[in-house]
């Protein structure tokens, strides 16, 4: 199983930036998919997952989605703050998990991309 992260970059406060997480070896359809982050110094955070659930720092701001036919989950996030610095992951847990923003609660995960927010 592999799932590969990727779309981070350096960008200004305000911006936007779309990360991209494409899985391969799993059914993936079988699987919730989630991202987390994890900034200098700090344990790792729940952002998004399942389509619905969002952390409250992010809400309005992010938007989780997947497709199916590509086997992809995406992350858009706009109106970038310097608060979102940090090493986005990429996650699958079975679907029969209801913990969607624990991250003990996942069994796959993606190597992660950086996306620095400068002020």
């Amino acid at each position: 199983v592999q799932l590969q992260a990727s779309g981070g970059g350096f960008v200004q406060a305000g911006d936007s930036l779309r990360l991209s997480c494409a899985a391969s070896g799993l059914t993936f359809t079988a699987y919730h998919m989630a991202w987390f982050r994890q900034a200098p110094g700090k344990e790792r955070q729940f952002v998004a997952a399942d389509g619905a659930y969002y952390t409250n720092s992010v809400k309005g701001r992010f938007t989780i989605s997947t497709d199916n036919a590509k086997n992809t989950v995406y992350l858009q996030m706009n109106s970038l703050k310097p608060e979102d610095t940090a090493v986005y992951y990429c996650a699958a847990r079975w679907r029969n998990s209801a913990y969607y923003n624990v991250p003990d609660a996942y069994t796959y995960w993606g190597q992660g991309t950086l996306v620095t927010v400068s002020s």
